[in-house]
């Protein structure tokens, strides 16, 4: 089984900065090359879903949220290899039923995200997934979908930290798990 430090080298190796996308003065962060390794993607999968479990490796998530879009793309293989359900978080107007909504700021815009109500149970232990934690309000404005379903935000696992935007001064007393920290 791939370790924390396979996967935080993948990440390194394989990222790819694309500058001023997108829109000037931005660099994505683009993590297809990630994703197109098998082993490189196993290696982040497995380290992401260490935060879903105690020192033991007990599964403590009842489910795993992703966040749209490239978070869906890591969240569903999180929660299978937990053994949970996973839960898409979207943007606006995207779900076909009821949903809770919130906006919020991003590092270049604003957006709003939806949750499905039904779509976490009230109680359910909850382990956000996304890429990139960068301002940190797209896991404050998901954390705020969660709980007003009834869930409880047990943590994030991100890929990608950028701290020189300083996240987790927003992130508040959620614990947050980062692959790399740039």
């Amino acid at each position: 089984m791939p370790d924390r430090r396979t996967a935080q080298e993948a990440l390194a190796r394989l990222t790819v900065d694309v500058p001023d996308w997108p829109e000037p003065g931005v660099t994505f962060k683009d993590i297809t090359p990630v994703l197109a390794d098998h082993h490189a993607f196993s290696a982040v999968i497995t380290a992401l879903a260490a935060a879903g479990r105690d020192e033991r490796g007990d599964v403590v998530v009842d489910k795993v949220v992703g966040m749209e879009a490239r978070g869906f793309i890591l969240a569903a293989p999180v929660a299978l290899a937990l053994g949970v359900g996973f839960v898409p978080v979207r943007k606006a107007g995207k779900l076909p039923r009821e949903a809770h909504a919130v906006s919020y700021a991003l590092e270049y815009g604003e957006a709003t995200l939806e949750v499905h109500r039904d779509g976490i149970a009230p109680g359910e232990r909850v382990l956000m997934v996304d890429d990139v934690l960068a301002t940190g309000g797209t896991v404050v404005a998901t954390r705020q979908l969660i709980e007003a379903c009834g869930g409880v935000a047990t943590g994030a696992s991100v890929l990608l930290e950028l701290s020189f935007l300083q996240p987790r001064s927003v992130t508040g007393d959620l614990p947050v798990s980062t692959l790399l920290t740039i």
